[in-house]
């Protein structure tokens, strides 16, 4: 069903794959928008090892959301910020893109727990976090992203 990569020789490890969803901030989700149209944005995401899931915290109305009532199908794409190998000029960066369906979470004790474990990736002032989801976790839609293929690769820009 999915695609097999055509260069395997730059293929990532599921362990590398990750270690990068693990790590880094944000990333593209993209949803099927309007008329066919593609629609990604940036978000910050949350790994969560213990179900193997990525989670989002965001608003309740927009296009995404609009989009996922249509189409619970999407994309996720992550990357990081790469090196260069000693005398080279070119970047190397590995990439991660996950497909899968989102489901919304409505359970108020999950929301809190994943919004603050999502938080603490950019900042650990536990008052501030908490305050946050006093005020805002009423508000707040949590996706969870539910990988059904994942595959990640090693690009040289050269």
């Amino acid at each position: 069903m999915f695609r097999d990569l055509t260069r395997k020789n730059r293929q990532l490890s599921a362990e590398d794959c990750i270690s990068i969803l693990s790590t880094e901030k944000r990333g593209i989700l993209s949803v099927n928008g309007d008329d066919g149209y593609p629609y990604g944005m940036p978000m910050n995401h949350f790994y969560n090892e213990a179900d193997g899931c990525i989670y989002f915290h965001c608003g309740k109305n927009g296009h995404r959301n609009d989009s996922l009532t249509k189409n619970d199908k999407v994309s996720f794409c992550v990357y990081d910020s790469g090196y260069r190998a000693d005398g080279e000029w070119a970047l190397n960066i590995k990439s991660v893109i996950v497909f899968g369906r989102v489901q919304i979470v409505s359970d108020k004790e999950t929301v809190c727990d994943i919004t603050a474990k999502l938080s603490r990736k950019f900042t650990q002032d536990e008052d501030y976090i908490k305050r946050e989801i006093d005020s805002f976790a009423h508000e707040t839609l949590l996706l969870k992203l539910c990988p059904e293929h994942i595959c990640g690769k090693l690009v040289n820009e050269a």
